[in-house]
């Protein structure tokens, strides 16, 4: 497997991935998304591709608030399930922190939902600590 930047063409690999991950899109709609993701300075999408196939993404993006030194967070990350625990992840997460060390950012944060104890006990192997609880509030407009 190697580990690479995304592309545009990857875009219906990811939206396969991101509705295992919960969040089904269909491709047209995420090339739309993926478009400026990718041409952002303070993001970047690393996919993991083993053969022809991308079997896994993660997106890492800059954070900078006014409250607090800015940092990196990982936005998403995933692995097709049927390739999970083989390294994929963990190769990942590796790029998304390579990343934020080439940005000058000393701190890396992801947010997972309550549910996903798998998916905690991953970043815990991998150092993380859980520092907060919170609750998201949304609204339509």
């Amino acid at each position: 497997m190697i580990i690479r930047r995304a592309n545009v063409e990857d875009a219906p690999a990811i939206a396969s991935l991101a509705g295992e991950l919960g969040y089904p899109v269909e491709p047209d709609t995420m090339r739309a998304r993926l478009g400026p993701v990718l041409r952002s300075e303070d993001d970047a999408v690393f996919v993991g591709v083993a053969g022809m196939a991308v079997i896994g993404w993660a997106h890492v993006a800059a954070v900078r608030l006014v409250e607090s030194e800015p940092y990196a967070e990982l936005r998403g990350l995933v692995v097709a399930a049927a390739l999970r625990s083989r390294g994929a992840g963990t190769r990942l997460l590796h790029a998304a922190e390579e990343w934020t060390r080439s940005r000058g950012l000393a701190r890396i944060r992801v947010r997972s939902n309550v549910t996903r104890e798998r998916t905690h006990a991953f970043y815990e192997r991998h150092g993380y600590t859980a520092t907060k609880s919170q609750k998201v509030f949304d609204r339509q407009l």
